[in-house]
C-alpha cells in the first residue's frame, strides 16, 4: 500500500505571479496522481508540524520568523527567491507535518510506503535560514522525529532533486545515525555539494556536469551511491524527491526522462524492502516544467506502487 499525504493549505502558499515554485506545480501533480491508475492511493490529509518537532532541526529563532510572520497580500521576501504570503506558514506547517506522519505511519503499518505531494519544498532549509524556495526542511524534520521517538539508529536521505540539498547536508553533517546521499547538477545553486564534502563519512555527494544523461546517472547510482546506502543498511528511508534533472526543466540541464525516475523508484523500493521493513517516505522537492514534473511523479510513485 502507498499513502499518498497532502493538504489543500499547501495550494495556498503563494511566491507571487511569475515565481517558479508556483502553485500550479502541485495541481499538476495531483491531477496526475487523480487517475485511475492510482485509485488504489490511499489519500490522507497532512497534520500541522508541532513546534516541538521543528525545533529539533531548526532553531527557535527561525521557526518563530516563519511562523509569526505577518506577510502582506503582495508578500514578504525572506531571501533573492523565497517568499511567504499571508498563507505560507499554515502550508509549511503541513508539508513538513505530512513528512513527519508518514514516518509515523510507516512505523506500525507493515508494507507501506508513502509520498508526500506537498509545498513549499525543504530541502535548502537550513538549521537558521530559509533559502532556495524553502521554509522548514521537511525531511530533515521527518528524520529527526524518528530518531528521537521511534529510535530509529540509521536514517537514509536519498535526494535526487538537480540542486544540492545545502540545508539537508548543514543539519546533519555530523550526524552518523543519517546518511545523506545526494546527485544533483554543479555548478548549479546553491553551490554546495562538492565530491570532498563528506561530513563525519556519512556524506555522499554525487556533483553531475550539466548534459550528464540517463546512462551516467544510473552508473553513479549503480557504482557509488547504492552500494554506500546498502552498506549502511537503513532502517528508514526518506527520499528528497525533486524532478527537475528532467530534460525539460527550465532552471537546470541534466537530460533525465521519466524512465530514470520510475528506475530510481524501484531501487528505493528494493533498498527499503531489503533492509528497513519497506519504510520509505518521499517528499516533492523541485520540478519547474510542470509536464515534467507530473510525469516524472507518476513515474517515481507508480514504482513504488509496483514495487
Amino acid at each position: 500500500m502507498v499513502r499518498l499525504y497532502t493538504h489543500p493549505a499547501c495550494l495556498l502558499h503563494d511566491p507571487g505571479a511569475g515565481h517558479p515554485e508556483s502553485p500550479a506545480r502541485l495541481e499538476a501533480v495531483l491531477a496526475a496522481l487523480d487517475q485511475d491508475r492510482f485509485a488504489a492511493l490511499d489519500r490522507v490529509e497532512a497534520p500541522r508540524a508541532t513546534r516541538r518537532q521543528l525545533l529539533r532541526v531548526h532553531d527557535a529563532e527561525h521557526v518563530a520568523r516563519i511562523l509569526e510572520a505577518r506577510p502582506a497580500t503582495s508578500g514578504l521576501r525572506l531571501d533573492e527567491d523565497t517568499v511567504m504570503s499571508p498563507a505560507s506558514a499554515e502550508a509549511a506547517l503541513r508539508a513538513a507535518g505530512a513528512v513527519v506522519a508518514a514516518v509515523d505511519a510507516m512505523m506500525t503499518c507493515a508494507d507501506t510506503r508513502a509520498f508526500c505531494a506537498v509545498r513549499p519544498p525543504g530541502h535548502h532549509a537550513t538549521a537558521s535560514r530559509a533559502m532556495g524556495f524553502c521554509l522548514f526542511n521537511n525531511v530533515a524534520v521527518a528524520a529527526a522525529h524518528a530518531l528521537r521517538t521511534h529510535r530509529i539508529r540509521r536514517v537514509a536521505i536519498v535526494d535526487f532533486d538537480v540542486h544540492h540539498g545545502n540545508g539537508t547536508q548543514d543539519i546533519f553533517g555530523r550526524e552518523p545515525k543519517v546518511l545523506y546521499v545526494s546527485t544533483h547538477q554543479s555548478p548549479l545553486y546553491p553551490g554546495t555539494g562538492q565530491a570532498g564534502d563528506t561530513g563525519v563519512g556519512n556524506l555522499v555527494n554525487a556533483p553531475l556536469p550539466p548534459g550528464t544523461g540517463s546512462t551516467e546517472f544510473r552508473q553513479v547510482w549503480d557504482q557509488l551511491l547504492l552500494p554506500r546506502l546498502h552498506d549502511f543498511r537503513p532502517q528508514l528511508v526518506l527520499v528528497s524527491a525533486g524532478f527537475d534533472a528532467h530534460r525539460l526543466d527550465p532552471l537546470a540541464q541534466l537530460d533525465l526522462g521519466d524512465e530514470d525516475y520510475a528506475w530510481l523508484g524501484e531501487r528505493m523500493v528494493d533498498l527499503a524492502r531489503s533492509h528497513a521493513d519497506n519504510r520509505l517516505v518521499a517528499s516533492l522537492e523541485g520540478g519547474y516544467a510542470l509536464a515534467a514534473l507530473a510525469s516524472g511523479t507518476v513515474a517515481f510513485v507508480q514504482a513504488m506502487l509496483d514495487g
